[in-house]
């Protein structure tokens, strides 16, 4: 509207052999793509029509209404570029205690 992004979308893939070159592309090797994504291709072996979505951006429809360029002021739940959101502190590390509590466990690999 009036030259501003309010949304976005695609059409997906949805044909097998494009989709078995994009998992190569993406670096995965046929049994990778195998164990992670094989019902998605054992589906396209019937056939899938051409699919894809669309979605309206709120944040950037609230910002226009309120006559500003940034969405900054309108994203509920802001996240800076680490992906922490720094008003909650969270991603945060948990407590021995509290995972105790719970029954988990954290184990580096």
């Amino acid at each position: 509207v009036n030259g501003v992004e309010l949304g976005g979308g695609s059409i997906r893939i949805h044909d097998q052999a494009l989709q078995a070159k994009m998992f190569e592309v993406l670096g995965f090797t046929k049994e990778e793509a195998e164990k992670q994504f094989g019902f998605l291709m054992g589906a396209f072996k019937y056939g899938a029509p051409p699919h894809g979505g669309v979605a309206f951006g709120f944040d950037r429809l609230a910002a226009m209404f309120g006559g500003t360029d940034s969405i900054r002021d309108y994203i509920a739940f802001p996240k800076n570029n680490a992906g922490k959101d720094l008003m909650i502190d969270s991603p945060s590390t948990i407590a021995h205690e509290q995972l105790k509590e719970l029954g988990l466990a954290v184990k580096k690999e």
